[in-house]
């Protein structure tokens, strides 16, 4: 596996589904290249995942210094690069993962109820033990086309496979780019997604595109549920996406109207997520499962 170094022990996690190749490296002397993410992250020549994932501490990593700079505490960084190599700013169910497999490395202790700093590209990501599961503040999302958008209920079209019609696509940024598209549960389930969706305007950057089904929402509901498939900007169709599905449910409740829930349940191929839209930041529950560990030959 080119740029691998022999003896690398690594572990591999999930949450809900979305799975990641994680590895220690405290003092940052691993070139962590994305030659080397790819190999590792190969479901057939290497180990398999969606993502790989690089505990460092923050003080070796550019972005990790930036990060220092607004919160002391993050000593921990997310070192965070999709299938295909390529980095990425945030990843909600990743970023659980990650603070499982620093409690699984004691590199962190956290109680019940107990939050750890993580630093990431997008920034100081607060994530909090929640039972069995991992609450992460994503912080504050935005609406790219503004309130226009929001109003049309969308800002760009969609094209996907096995879908007839063109999609109305809303745009939404959760530290990272999305685009969100509703569709019946008929299309959902003849959605292809072998091949990255057409957006178009094309974002600059590319982006992570969900299609959603919407339960029907009455006026006076505190919580909502939509169910929910992804193609991940850099991987393809994943089992889950964490800030696909925050982006999913500020799309639902941008058009479910101003009293529209604030939380909701979103399901997904590989299980059930929960976001909350606390003032101007989202939250995301749900599990974090590491499964296995092992070392490179």
């Amino acid at each position: 596996m080119e740029g691998a170094p022999a003896g690398l022990q690594f572990t591999k996690g999930h949450g809900t589904g979305n799975d990641f190749v994680l590895f220690a490296d405290p003092d940052g002397v691993i070139d962590f290249t994305a030659e080397l993410a790819a190999g590792l992250a190969d479901r057939r020549f290497g180990i398999g995942a969606d993502g790989v994932i690089r505990a460092v501490r923050s003080e070796h990593v550019e972005e990790g210094q930036t990060v220092l700079a607004l919160d002391p505490a993050a000593e921990w960084f997310m070192d965070y690069r999709n299938a295909d190599g390529s980095l990425a700013e945030m990843c909600g169910n990743g970023v659980r993962v990650f603070v499982a497999f620093l409690q699984d490395q004691g590199l962190v202790t956290l109680g019940d109820g107990d939050t750890v700093s993580v630093g990431t590209r997008a920034g100081v990501c607060e994530v909090r033990c929640d039972g069995h599961e991992y609450a992460a503040d994503l912080g504050a999302w935005k609406f790219p086309g503004g309130q226009a958008a929001v109003r049309r209920s969308c800002d760009v079209q969609v094209f996907a496979d096995g879908v007839e019609r063109p999609l109305g696509g809303l745009s939404v940024s959760v530290g990272n780019p999305h685009v969100v598209a509703s569709v019946t549960a008929e299309e959902l389930a003849a959605l292809s997604l072998r091949e990255m969706p057409q957006v178009t305007p094309a974002p600059k950057n590319g982006t992570n595109v969900e299609f959603v089904v919407l339960s029907p929402v009455s006026v006076g509901d505190t919580e909502g549920e939509i169910t929910m498939r992804v193609y991940e900007r850099g991987v393809g169709e994943t089992l889950s996406c964490g800030t696909g599905a925050c982006a999913a449910a500020l799309a639902a409740w941008a058009w479910s109207g101003p009293a529209g829930p604030t939380t909701w349940t979103v399901n997904v191929p590989g299980g059930r997520l929960r976001v909350r839209m606390l003032d101007d930041v989202v939250e995301l529950t749900g599990p974090a499962e590491l499964v296995a560990r092992g070392q490179l030959l």
